[in-house]
């Protein structure tokens, strides 16, 4: 072994090592080897364990270009033509989807909003949601005047945890919302069926999950309906825009009539024959679309590509004493990485709080974040139970004892204290650019004491 230590380099010795570990089953002991070279941090002097760039975002070309001047020329910029491109792109993403009925919007928020619009979610229902998810969530349901009901998380999945959703079912809960955080999804086994028992609907918030499966499927055609948004960070993109996936006929029309000011159900204008009482303007553009189906045929190739970086990032970070990746439920068949989750364990390195191990992971080249922090405690949300209309609604008393119902212990340790994310981008990077994570995590690990000190 130390002839062949001496014949490679740090870095490609980091990559054979890491290689058998994978493919013997070793545990720990192996992948720690690769930390025998004194280097240290970069911020103890040392040279950066990632010293390029990942891959940058969006990926364009001219595809893109000349999806956008075609759009520009054809002088038709919104969908009510009748040769629309946001039509096609919504044949062309149903059929990438295997669904019946896509409905292009105007951003992933628009099409929770038009969900709960078309379901006619309103004041004195009540709509569970985990609390570890971004807020467009929560705002979807507060715009409706609704309640949010918070179920705590499953810090070994970052997921919503299924086994406290029934004790959030009230005689007013008018549906569940699970959300695919990270690309990943969550426990769609144990929650369908808590929906089906209660006869309430279930939509997946899938907005962070394109192309995601659970058991073969795509995640978004398994509840009533899906949301998928396409902002400028989403593996999907273009800019803004999001989507709604269902194979529900019924519900795929109340959402268009809902989409569109109340009115058709047709992409060819204003027409008659409206469902419901309510409606509002969420069309995609034109624009939006065109660039979407550019996009889409990249999608595939980039899911799989960060899927199996993903997977070797799990084998090696898996065997650093401290850092767990994310789990991924038996039913995944394929995550959607947008976010690489792990849990930290300052007690497994000297003590490094976590805040320190960020700016030691920085400093090595390796952008990284804390991700969400407790939603159901930021002034944001509890501001919710002095709100005029909500008192008016639900008085003072449900609003206080909403405030005391919504408690998420579990969330709040794993976001002080443990969570980590990497980005989507990164995991389009090299095999190489995989190593050079774990040699960052590696050298800090063993210099925690020092880095403790400053």
């Amino acid at each position: 072994m130390k002839i062949l230590i001496d014949q490679l380099n740090r870095r490609k010795f980091i990559h054979t090592l890491s290689a058998a570990a994978i493919g013997t089953g070793l545990g720990a002991p192996v992948i720690l080897k690769a930390a025998s070279a004194d280097q240290k941090p970069a911020l103890l002097g040392g040279t950066k364990a990632h010293p390029g760039n990942f891959p940058q975002w969006p990926v364009f070309d001219r595809t893109e270009q000349t999806a956008l001047a075609e759009t520009l020329e054809s002088k038709n910029w919104g969908r009510l033509n009748s040769n629309s491109v946001v039509g096609k792109f919504e044949k062309e993403h149903s059929e990438l989807m295997e669904v019946k009925h896509t409905l292009g919007v105007s951003s992933g928020t628009s099409a929770l909003y038009t969900m709960l619009g078309a379901l006619d979610i309103g004041p004195g229902d009540e709509v569970i949601i985990p609390v570890y998810t971004f807020i467009a969530t929560y705002n979807v349901v507060t715009l409706n005047y609704a309640l949010p009901i918070f179920v705590d998380t499953d810090p070994e999945s970052f997921q919503i945890d299924p086994s406290k959703i029934k004790k959030a079912i009230s005689k007013e809960t008018k549906l569940i919302i699970p959300v695919h955080i990270g690309g990943s999804p969550a426990d769609l086994d144990k929650i369908l069926p808590i929906g089906a028992r209660a006869n309430i609907p279930v939509i997946e918030d899938a907005c962070q999950a394109h192309m995601a499966e659970w058991r073969g499927k795509k995640v978004g055609t398994l509840g009533l309906a899906g949301a998928y948004s396409y902002q400028s960070s989403k593996n999907l993109n273009s800019g803004e825009g999001g989507a709604i996936i269902t194979n529900d006929d019924d519900f795929a029309k109340t959402c268009y009539t809902f989409h569109n000011q109340g009115r058709g159900g047709s992409t060819s204008g204003f027409l008659p024959g409206t469902t419901g009482t309510r409606g509002t303007n969420l069309r995609m553009t034109e624009f939006q679309g065109n660039i979407l189906r550019a996009q889409m045929a990249r999608l595939a190739d980039q899911t799989r590509h960060r899927w199996e970086n993903a997977m070797y990032l799990n084998k090696i970070l898996g065997q650093i004493p401290g850092i767990t990746p994310a789990k991924l439920y038996e039913g995944t068949t394929m995550s959607a990485y947008h976010l690489y989750m792990f849990r930290y364990d300052k007690n497994h390195f000297a003590g490094l709080p976590r805040e320190k191990f960020l700016k030691a992971l920085t400093a090595e080249g390796i952008p990284n974040s804390p991700g969400y922090g407790q939603m159901n405690s930021e002034a944001y949300v509890t501001g919710l139970a002095g709100n005029r209309h909500y008192l008016k609604i639900y008085g003072e008393k449900r609003m206080k004892d909403w405030i005391d119902q919504n408690q998420c212990p579990k969330n709040d340790h794993l976001t002080q204290h443990e969570a980590v994310w990497l980005f989507q981008t990164m995991l389009l990077g090299s095999r190489e650019d995989m190593d050079q994570i774990a040699e960052a995590i590696i050298k800090i690990r063993k210099f925690a004491p020092e880095l403790s000190k400053i």
